[in-house]
């Protein structure tokens, strides 16, 4: 299984990329155009090819959970990009650490036909993801997105 409730520390990576959105719509689309715009910078993966739009559906699906399911009022999440060897690992820190994912998640149903899907769809497109919990204020959810051959921590610029 990809799932992993406590993961251990990531390879150092060889980047990173942190920064502060409002928890709202807005916020989540900027985190999903920065993710992409990181990746492609880093790595010279062009902006439209499928490990770019992998990295957008996942990093979309994390910033809309963390605003939908993580949000307290006035409070922000984090976006935290690392780039690993081989995968961009991709954080979101958000407020409300006693509200876990589901392990696994749970298929929706016919009366969830609207919603339901994001930790599917991050389950179905990341290498691995798992969740974090590191204080009484926060967790992180995470997932990893491996690059193909020739692309990645050490083969881009920086």
């Amino acid at each position: 299984m990809k799932h992993q409730a406590i993961a251990p520390e990531p390879h150092p990576p060889a980047a990173e990329f942190s920064l502060r959105l409002s928890s709202t719509p807005r916020g989540a689309r900027l985190a999903r155009t920065l993710a992409v715009q990181q990746l492609t910078e880093w790595c010279d993966i062009p902006y439209d090819s499928d490990s770019a739009r992998t990295v957008a559906l996942v990093t979309a699906e994390l910033a809309s959970n963390a605003i939908t399911h993580g949000h307290l009022s006035g409070r922000d999440f984090r976006l935290t990009l690392l780039l690993l060897p081989h995968a961009l690992r991709i954080e979101v820190t958000d407020t409300r650490p006693e509200r876990l994912p589901p392990q696994p998640p749970p298929a929706p149903g016919p009366t969830d036909a609207g919603s339901g899907r994001g930790l599917l769809l991050i389950d179905a497109y990341a290498n691995r993801w798992g969740c974090t919990v590191r204080d009484a204020y926060t967790k992180t959810v995470w997932a990893e997105v491996t690059f193909p051959e020739g692309y990645g921590g050490g083969g881009g610029r920086r």
